[in-house]
C-alpha cells in the first residue's frame, strides 16, 4: 500500500478505454457495507457508464499504485437543462437552486477509493483532477448518510447540504451536496 499513487485525468474516450479498471474498483468499493451493490447493479451501472462516457464533456479521474494497479475512480459531466437530479429531492428546493443550463452544475456521478488506499489524500486528488478544467460554477453529488468518512470529506472540501434525495429507485436517502466554484469571469 505504499508508494506513489498517480492520478490520471481522462476525457470519456479515454474513461471508455480503461472501462475494466474503473468497473474494477466500482465493484469493489461498492459491494461493501454499507452499499452492498449486487452483481445485476453494478452492470446497470456500467451500461449507465458506457453511454455517459460519450457525452460532449465528460472528465474522469484514474487513480494507480506505480505498477498500475487500479485504486480510485472519479468521473461526472456538466448537467443537462432537463436533468432529472433535482426531481428526485423529497422536498423542494427554490427554482433559482433547480436552474440548469448544460454549464452550470458539473454532476458527480462516482468517487471512490479502494479500502487499502484510503485516508491518504487519493479522493481529494481525483476530485481535483476531474473538476481542474471545468467552467461550471458549482459541484453536484449525491452522498450516502451513513458513510461518514465521505460525509466528512465532502464537508472539509467546502460542500453543504442543499437538500435529500432518492437518486434512483429502491436507494437509501442520500444527501444532496453542493460545492459552490464560484461564477465564471465573476
Amino acid at each position: 500500500m505504499t508508494g506513489t499513487i498517480a492520478v490520471e485525468r481522462m476525457d470519456g474516450a479515454a474513461a471508455a478505454q480503461a472501462a475494466t479498471e474503473f468497473r474494477l474498483v466500482y465493484a469493489e468499493v461498492f459491494a461493501e457495507e454499507p452499499y452492498e451493490e449486487t452483481p445485476e447493479s453494478i452492470d446497470a451501472n456500467f451500461r449507465r457508464f458506457r453511454s455517459q462516457v460519450r457525452k460532449k464533456i465528460f472528465s474522469a479521474a484514474l487513480a494507480r499504485t506505480g505498477d498500475g494497479e487500479p485504486v480510485g475512480i472519479a468521473y461526472g459531466y456538466p448537467l443537462s437543462p432537463n436533468t432529472g437530479w433535482w426531481d428526485r429531492l423529497i422536498t423542494p428546493v427554490v427554482d433559482e437552486l433547480r436552474r440548469e443550463d448544460g454549464r452550470r452544475t458539473f454532476g458527480l456521478m462516482e468517487l471512490a477509493v479502494r479500502a487499502p488506499w484510503r485516508r491518504l489524500g487519493v479522493a481529494h486528488r481525483m476530485h481535483e483532477a476531474v473538476l481542474a478544467d471545468t467552467t461550471a460554477e458549482r459541484v453536484l453529488l449525491n452522498a450516502r448518510r451513513d458513510v461518514k468518512a465521505a460525509q466528512a470529506a465532502y464537508r472539509s472540501w467546502g460542500y453543504r447540504k442543499v437538500g435529500e434525495a432518492h437518486p434512483c429507485e429502491g436507494a437509501v436517502l442520500h444527501d444532496v451536496m453542493v460545492l459552490d466554484l464560484g461564477t465564471p469571469g465573476g
